[in-house]
């Protein structure tokens, strides 16, 4: 999954080997979000995810949406979008995932794996931590449904392996597909 700011990076991304996309722009108003939401659905030759807004993900015709921890509460979310479409939630303990598990979320974004310069200040939680929670989530969770792992966090394509190895699903990366030749 990469992490893209807009529908420009979100095609670069895919064009890189992203299998889905989602579109995060902390701080853009709104409107211009909806705006590239639109035109990166239309255009993606992947999956598009919109970063905490269930409400523009269904407008725009998304594939889903990705939940910061502290947000809307996924069983809200998935009430609004319904079974067809994708409802992952971004968390950073083993109690957070097994709670997120049990609403009902699609996937989890977990970490940081390891420092990454988007959340600066805040240590990765390692592989032995990743290792746990897609244990824990993939064995069933408490709804005995299993439910794949994404790592999040300071990934590259040597760390990307290693995460892979660990027990995650996949990952999520921002950077990684930023840096991509393109």
């Amino acid at each position: 999954m990469a992490i893209v700011e807009d529908a420009r990076a979100g095609l670069r991304a895919a064009r890189a080997g992203a299998t889905v996309i989602q579109l995060r722009a902390p701080g853009v108003a709104l409107r211009e979000v909806e705006a590239e939401a639109e035109l990166l659905v239309e255009i993606s030759p992947v999956p598009v995810l919109v970063s905490s807004r269930a409400d523009l993900a269904l407008a725009v015709g998304a594939a889903g949406v990705n939940l910061p921890e502290g947000d809307l509460p996924v069983a809200a979310a998935r009430r609004l979008l319904g079974t067809e479409r994708l409802v992952g939630r971004s968390v950073h303990s083993l109690e957070g995932a097994l709670e997120a598990t049990e609403a009902g979320a699609s996937f989890l974004l977990y970490g940081p794996v390891f420092e990454t310069p988007s959340h600066p200040g805040r240590p990765g939680v390692g592989l032995e931590a990743l290792a746990r929670v897609a244990e824990a989530v993939l064995a069933g969770g408490p709804r005995g449904v299993p439910v794949p792992v994404l790592a999040v966090g300071g990934i590259n394509r040597a760390r990307a392996g290693h995460c892979l190895e660990a027990g995650a699903a996949g990952y999520a990366a921002i950077g990684m597909f930023q840096a991509h030749p393109w």
